[in-house]
């Protein structure tokens, strides 16, 4: 029996492909190499979703759904921006048609940038659709004309996370789209499920561990302690992956294009310490870097606060979670395993 579904085959899907044992990530057809850092997140959506090229329709959609957030942001105003975004993001239409489609993936983008601004006590900026994704992101984060290395590194990042095959989130999302709920319920799901610390909560720690660290010199005295003390070492392993994460070496790329930054330099020697270190102290086990690792050092990089990280994250899962929820809503298949009971046996009558 796999208890948590490991190696069950739930689904069969044209969308990813992930290959643990081989490092390897396939994207609607199409290697991971050959999209982050080559490809616009909009065409990478298009693949996904099986559509012509869609940078005119996100970014009317931008617009529409600035013009229905707007007025609600102060309400909200209190709230981390994860749970700011997914109590907004529910006010959407649940249906499954493609203008409720690109309001899902609108919204977070227009959000995330709007609620950081806001509780640092800036005036939201509205998306300019003549941008495109991710450098309107970026203009609406910083209220100003981004370096277009920032802009192709965000674009570099949400495509890397746009899909990862069967993952919690995105499993969550295609029960529910299995029930006929529509779009919205479905992100809904999977933001919720995105929420849990085992799935969507650890790159924001990654920079808390780096801090720990402090300088290169450090960084083999406080990592052996971490270990030591049977803590894990935030960034490294991963629970399909017997070998490098592919995201991670994406992500990495990305990074190095862009200005030069001390805290790459610290976070290059800490993942070298850090993996020289885990080989020694557990050599049968591969824990290697993963994508949290670089994704916590990207999203610092383009101004992202940490406590933001899993939203942003959001920003780039939600056009996957859509296209499964499509996938499986034209299976015509509900979702319904079984389970095995392992409870008292029934009380006889006396």
């Amino acid at each position: 029996m796999a208890i948590g579904l490991d190696d069950v085959v739930a689904a069969e899907t044209a969308l990813s492909d992930v290959d643990g044992l081989a490092g390897r990530l396939i994207i609607a057809g199409h290697s991971l190499e050959l999209l982050s850092g080559h490809r616009r997140f909009e065409e990478v959506l298009a693949l996904l979703w099986v559509t012509d090229d869609l940078t005119a329709a996100l970014a009317e959609a931008r617009k529409a759904a600035w013009q229905r957030f707007a007025p609600a942001l102060p309400a909200v105003a209190g709230l981390a921006p994860f749970d700011a975004i997914r109590a907004l993001m529910a006010q959407l239409p649940d249906d499954m048609s493609d203008e409720t489609a690109l309001l899902l993936v609108a919204a977070p983008a227009v959000l995330v940038p709007a609620l950081l601004r806001q509780r640092q006590g800036q005036a939201p900026v509205a998306p300019d659709p003549r941008r495109g994704h991710a450098d309107d992101v970026l203009a609406m984060l910083t209220g100003a004309s981004p370096d277009p290395r920032l802009s192709r590194g965000l674009d570099a990042y949400l495509v890397t996370v746009i899909d990862h095959g069967l993952n919690a989130s995105t499993f969550a999302a295609r029960v529910v789209a299995s029930t006929q709920a529509g779009l919205t319920s479905a992100v809904l799901a999977a933001l919720g499920a995105l929420k849990g610390p085992l799935h969507g909560g650890a790159p924001g720690p990654v920079l808390d561990m780096l801090d720990a660290v402090g300088s290169a010199e450090r960084a083999e005295l406080v990592l052996a302690a971490q270990i030591a003390r049977g803590e894990r070492l935030m960034g490294f392993g991963h629970r399909i992956y017997r070998v490098r994460d592919p995201r991670a070496d994406a992500l990495k790329a990305a990074l190095q294009t862009l200005p030069p930054s001390p805290r790459l330099d610290l976070a290059l020697a800490v993942e070298a310490t850090a993996l020289r270190l885990l080989k020694a102290k557990k050599p049968d086990r591969p824990l290697e870097t993963n994508v949290e690792f670089f994704t916590a050092l990207l999203l610092d990089a383009l101004g992202f606060d940490r406590d933001a990280f899993t939203a942003v994250f959001a920003m780039g899962r939600v056009g996957g979670w859509i296209a499964h929820a499509r996938e499986q809503a034209a299976s015509g298949r509900l979702i319904r395993p079984k389970s095995v009971y392992v409870g008292p046996p029934p009380r006889e009558a006396a």
